[in-house]
């Protein structure tokens, strides 16, 4: 059974559990990690150095759609970073995850 896992990253912890309470409230993911992390990355041809806060959302395939648009629309970032991948799940999380959402 597949389910979606789509990663994206926010400037601070308060807009990433913004963005992750917003996710589960609006029944877009069934569950949303979030991790501090240090970006390196070139922006306006200058290389920035930063600490960002990733975001990863567990979530049904046929909703990616909806995730994309939803986290352009809220993203605190110009050019969100919005990377996913379908993943196996075992039968027991993939249960879980479809009565949630």
């Amino acid at each position: 059974m597949e389910v979606l896992v789509i990663i994206t990253t926010e400037s601070s912890n308060a807009n990433a559990l913004r963005m992750a309470k917003l996710l589960i409230q609006n029944k877009l993911a069934a569950c949303v990690s979030i991790k501090e992390i240090f970006s390196i990355y070139k922006w306006n041809d200058d290389i920035e150095e930063t600490k960002e806060f990733e975001i990863t959302i567990k979530s049904k395939l046929e909703l990616k759609d909806y995730l994309i648009k939803f986290l352009n629309e809220n993203s605190t970032y110009d050019v969100p970073q919005i990377i996913y991948k379908k993943y196996n799940a075992e039968m027991k999380y993939y249960d879980w995850l479809n009565k949630t959402i």
